[in-house]
């Protein structure tokens, strides 16, 4: 069976920002829901205090460690929720994102949130995504 993604976009200013309106998703067998990753280093340590670009960086690298380890990867991805602390910031960087999503070829299905804050002190964003294969 193969997967096919088909792009929902009713209305099209979306695409210009690197996400689909919706995306229609058939001929898959595996689902994996990612929780939100963020700037941690490896040993569980918040990395890049003040640096979005950074935190958004480490943030895609950690994304596409769990996909990986499921045999994935950011061209698998189908949704990414962003949650930021800072959405004037994190705007002005998300040319980060757009830029690894698009050297992927996806535009998944997105939802950008505004924080108070994170789970741990220091962190300005979190991407939580869901992939099929």
């Amino acid at each position: 069976m193969t997967m096919v993604r088909t792009a929902v976009n009713p209305v099209m200013w979306s695409t210009g920002l690197g996400f689909n309106q919706g995306e229609l998703v058939t001929g898959h067998d595996r689902t994996l829901y990612c929780s939100g990753q963020t700037a941690m280093s490896d040993d569980g340590k918040p990395q890049h205090s003040d640096d979005m670009a950074a935190q958004l960086a480490l943030s895609l690298d950690n994304l596409e460690a769990v996909l990986k380890e499921a045999d994935m990867s950011l061209a698998n991805l189908v949704r990414l929720n962003v949650y930021t602390t800072d959405v004037d910031v994190l705007f002005q960087h998300y040319d980060v994102v757009a830029a690894r999503l698009g050297a992927a070829g996806v535009a998944p299905t997105t939802t950008m949130l505004g924080v108070t804050r994170l789970a741990v002190p220091g962190l300005m964003v979190e991407l939580e995504g869901t992939a099929v294969a």
